[in-house]
C-alpha cells in the first residue's frame, strides 16, 4: 500500500558526485520524516541525512558539507546530492519514510529496496 522507490546511484571515482532520488507512493496521509540510510558490507545500517517536518534537516558527521538532502513535501520525494565522494561512502543507500496512511493512523516506518553506490578508482 506504500512504496518507496529509489533511483540514481552507480559507480563513480573518488571526488566525484552522484544524486539519489526517492518517491513515496500509495495511501499516504502525512509524512513525518524522510531520510537516507546506508549500509556498507559487514557494517550496520547508519543514518546519512534526515529531513524531518518539525526538526528540519540534519546530517551524519561523516557527510556534513559534502551531501545535501532535499525534501519536496508536496511531491512526497526526497533526494540526496552527494559530492566529494570517498571510497568509504561505498554502500547500499536506502530511502526511509516515517508516515501514516490515515488521519488517525499510527506513524509507521517504510524502507526502499536500496541502491548501490560505489566509489572507487
Amino acid at each position: 500500500q506504500v512504496q518507496l522507490v529509489e533511483s540514481g546511484g552507480g559507480a563513480v571515482q573518488p571526488g566525484g558526485s552522484l544524486s539519489l532520488s526517492c518517491v513515496a507512493s500509495g495511501t499516504i496521509f502525512s509524512i513525518a520524516t524522510m531520510a537516507w540510510y546506508r549500509q556498507a558490507p559487514g557494517k550496520q545500517r547508519e543514518l546519512v541525512a534526515r529531513a524531518d517536518t518539525v526538526e528540519g534537516y540534519d546530517y551524519a558527521d561523516a557527510v556534513k558539507g559534502r551531501f545535501t538532502i532535499f525534501r519536496d513535501h508536496t511531491e512526497n520525494t526526497v533526494s540526496l546530492q552527494m559530492s566529494e565522494l570517498k571510497p568509504e561512502d561505498t554502500a547500499v543507500y536506502y530511502c526511509f519514510a516515517n508516515l501514516r496512511m490515515r488521519a488517525l493512523g499510527a506513524y509507521l516506518d517504510y524502507w526502499g529496496q536500496g541502491t548501490q553506490v560505489t566509489v572507487s578508482s
